[in-house]
C-alpha cells in the first residue's frame, strides 16, 4: 500500500520512505555551527533507530555490511543537535557537534582526522582536483 503523497509532504507524521531505495536513505552530516557539510552516509531503518536512541549519528555502513555509530572505534564522534528530514521523507540531514578532531576516516599530512570528507575541490576551467583542506 502506497502512502498519499499529501500524507508525507505536508503532515507531521514521520514516515521515513525506506522502501524507496532498497531499505537505505542518504544521510548528511552537517557541522551544525559552521553549516560545512560532514560527510554523506546512508541509514537503514536500523541505524535511524540507534541513532533516535544514543543521540549519535548512526549510518549503515555499504561497505562493511554493518551498523556503524560514527566515531565510535576513533573518538570522532558526531553529536545530534537537529536532525531534518527532506520534502519526500526519503533524504536526511543529520545537524551534529564534532566531538572530536573530525568526520573523516582520512588523515592529513599531519595525521589528523580531517574535518570533513569533502576535502577535494574539483574545477570545472582546468578540470584539476585540488586538496583544499590539508
Amino acid at each position: 500500500m502506497t502512502t498519499p503523497k499529501s500524507n508525507i509532504e505536508e503532515s507531521t507524521t514521520l514516515n521515513l520512505q525506506f522502501e524507496k531505495r532498497g531499505g537505505l536513505l542518504p544521510c548528511i552530516a552537517q557541522d551544525e555551527q559552521s553549516g560545512k557539510i560532514l560527510m554523506i552516509g546512508s541509514i537503514n531503518k536500523e541505524a535511524w533507530d540507534k541513532t533516535v536512541e544514543i543521540g549519535y549519528a548512526t549510518f549503515w555502513s555499504t561497505s562493511r555490511n554493518e551498523l556503524w555509530t560514527k566515531g565510535l572505534s576513533s573518538g570522532d564522534l558526531l553529536k545530534i543537535e537537529d536532525i531534518l528530514i527532506d520534502c519526500d521523507q526519503d533524504a536526511v540531514i543529520y545537524k551534529v557537534t564534532k566531538e572530536g578532531a573530525g568526520a573523516c576516516h582520512t588523515k592529513s599530512q599531519k595525521g589528523i582526522a580531517r574535518e570533513s570528507c569533502f576535502y577535494r575541490s574539483f574545477n570545472i576551467k582546468s578540470k584539476t582536483l585540488t586538496i583544499t583542506e590539508p
